[in-house]
């Protein structure tokens, strides 16, 4: 196992974890979490509101306890969800590109120990304005 395989696997493991406190009111619990460039880890979780417009993504979740801890780059993000295909939204998008940038590593699992697909934020908004 390589090093970013550690990297990525003990983010996945934080992140179910983390999907077990999600508050949901719709079908999908969401875990996320995130490796800071000072080398930290952070968690979150979706958190659903009656008025979904106030919704907090696990992504965002995630991020904001990273910069609220005081790390401002992000580094590497996974996100995990029991669905068979998915990414982050794209307002999540928007917030892994302003503090990772487009080389930033993505990653997604779909159920625990099963292969993690990872990209760059970049491959997954390839037109994105810098």
């Amino acid at each position: 196992m390589t090093e970013l395989d550690q990297v990525l696997d003990e983010l996945a493991q934080a992140a179910w974890v983390a999907r077990t406190n999600a508050r949901i009111l719709g079908r999908t619990a969401v875990g996320c979490a995130v490796r800071g460039a000072t080398g930290g880890l952070w968690v979150g979780c979706n958190v659903e509101h009656q008025f979904r417009s106030h919704d907090i993504h696990a992504e965002t979740n995630a991020i904001g306890a990273m910069i609220a801890a005081g790390d401002q780059q992000l580094v590497a993000i996974v996100v995990v969800a029991e669905r068979e295909r998915f990414t982050p939204c794209g307002a999540c998008l928007d917030w892994i590109m302003e503090f990772g940038g487009p080389e930033c590593l993505v990653g997604f699992q779909r159920a625990p120990g099963e292969p993690i697909d990872v990209l760059t934020a970049g491959d997954l908004m390839p037109h994105y304005p810098h």
